[in-house]
């Protein structure tokens, strides 16, 4: 419960109408959910405007609206406070609702395209390990210590993320590792919230579908680090060539990692293989259980972050090198008959050249590998015969398949990728779209000892067309494909 009064001491309104100080018990940005003690929130959003749903909200006895726009007839018994930017206003309303949980505890947030959620889950896990309470907030599931909260977003909406904060201090936790998006950012879902620090992994092509150019999705993420406080640490992948952009305006301290740069957290790497890596970092050779010189970063960065909170460098290396990656990242199975099967949540040009590359290095001559890849739909057309591209390019044989089609005719995202395959690479490309007889389909092309990379969706359990969300594991498919060619 909160009085309204105090709330509005994190905010300056432009108005306010109706009674001055309602006792809140509930904030809700779904008009669904409005009633007594509820403060509605009228956000604009991309396919709907909260301004279309105050009269419902009224109707159902909300006691307070916070909008950008007063309707013409407010009525007298709801109190509306009228402010500039409404998805601004929840964040900062929703923290002080909370308590500031934030503030209670060292919150870490990861930005970037690729890397994110393996970050914040080897940092949650090693947090662990080293005997701390600790939440993590990712694409793949949300954690209060061991129990596990299932997860609809990337970055949660303001008022759940504040909730969620607030369960994680009342659980004793003292650390928490959350994923940023470029989405969170713009929306103002992390507005409220105050950071120990910040990792900045590695921008490339995504999220065009939204943010409209490469350079506003730049921006967006620069927004993260633009509002760090001085106590905050700013930790970026200097190999990249905007790590350093992220850096140009932030208040916070800022450090840097790199494999191939001089810098604060310098790492060489000196075996890579199925097995895991050996690298050289701070002085020390540690091998880790991770796969590929993307990971290598990952840890890199992992390694700087639990460093700058305080923690002990040795005793970091020692339980980092027994962690494994989050669901769906490089996670591989190997038949009976020898062949392996690698799935990862690769679904963007960069993420899947990586994943290829390291799959180059670390394979046999002998070795084929044998790609399948699909695009969502609803999502970022342009990626999709760039995508094509380079699964043709590093890929002895390549499927293309249905990823998530969502909207969208599947057929028509298989005609948009094809036609990025060269004409030299069109042998060997072949177009299936049901995805389990993709998966099949590759079992049965493939033999003793060769490789088959299931990219685009990891650790999703569904398969969503045309609305509806159907039961869809890929690791598990590939593993009764497995099964039923063994017997």
């Amino acid at each position: 419960m909160a009085q309204l009064e105090h709330l509005l001491q994190v905010l300056q309104p432009t108005q306010l109408l109706g009674p001055s100080n309602p006792e809140l018990s509930a904030l809700t940005m779904d008009s669904r959910q409005a009633g007594p003690g509820v403060a509605f929130f009228a956000i604009k959003g991309t396919l709907r405007d909260g301004h279309d749903y105050i009269d419902a909200a009224v109707a159902q006895g909300v006691s307070a609206v916070f909008c950008e726009k007063l309707p013409q007839n407010a009525p007298e018994t709801v109190t509306f406070v009228q402010v500039p930017d409404a998805a601004e206003a929840m964040g900062h309303v929703a923290a002080a609702f909370y308590g500031h949980p934030s503030k209670k505890m060292k919150l870490v947030g990861v930005t970037g395209t690729n890397g994110k959620t393996t970050c914040v889950t080897l940092l949650h896990k090693l947090f662990r390990e080293l005997g701390y309470n600790a939440g993590l907030i990712s694409t793949v599931q949300n954690q209060i210590n061991e129990t596990v909260i299932p997860a609809t977003h990337t970055t949660p909406d303001a008022i759940t993320l504040q909730a969620l904060l607030a369960q994680m201090v009342s659980a004793g936790c003292t650390h928490a590792f959350m994923e940023v998006s470029s989405h969170a950012l713009v929306q103002h879902r992390v507005t409220g919230v105050q950071f120990a620090g910040a990792v900045f992994t590695n921008i490339s092509h995504d999220h065009l579908d939204y943010h409209g150019t490469f350079d506003e999705y730049i921006r967006a993420k620069k927004l993260f680090f633009d509002h760090l406080g001085k106590k905050a640490f700013a930790l970026v992948n200097s190999d990249d060539k905007r790590g350093m952009v992220m850096l140009q305006n932030t208040k916070a301290t800022k450090y840097t990692y790199a494999l191939r740069k001089e810098a604060d957290f310098k790492a060489r790497l000196l075996d890579n293989s199925i097995q895991g890596l050996q690298l050289e970092l701070d002085g020390q050779e540690v091998w880790f259980r991770l796969i590929g010189t993307f990971n290598a970063y990952n840890i890199l960065a992992v390694y700087g972050a639990a460093v700058l909170l305080g923690e002990d460098k040795m005793e970091v290396l020692s339980s980092l090198s027994n962690l494994t990656s989050a669901a769906g990242r490089f996670d591989y199975v190997v038949s009976s008959g020898h062949i392996t099967g690698i799935v990862d949540y690769a679904h963007t040009p960069d993420a899947l050249e990586n994943v290829l590359q390291t799959i180059q290095q670390i394979r046999k001559p002998e070795q084929k590998v044998i790609t399948i890849v699909g695009c969502g739909g609803n999502r970022d057309a342009a990626k999709r015969p760039v995508m094509a591209d380079i699964a043709a390019r590093l890929s002895d044989r390549v499927i293309l398949t249905s990823d998530n089609p969502r909207d969208e005719e599947p057929q028509e995202i298989l005609n948009q990728m094809q036609a990025g395959v060269k004409v030299t690479d069109l042998k060997k490309s072949l177009s299936v779209v049901d995805r389990r007889e993709a998966i099949i389909t590759a079992v049965l092309l493939a033999e003793a000892d060769d490789i088959i990379l299931v990219a685009g969706k990891g650790h999703e359990t569904y398969q969503e067309v045309k609305g509806v969300r159907s039961p869809f594991d890929d690791k598990q498919i590939l593993l009764e494909t497995f099964e039923l060619l063994q017997k």
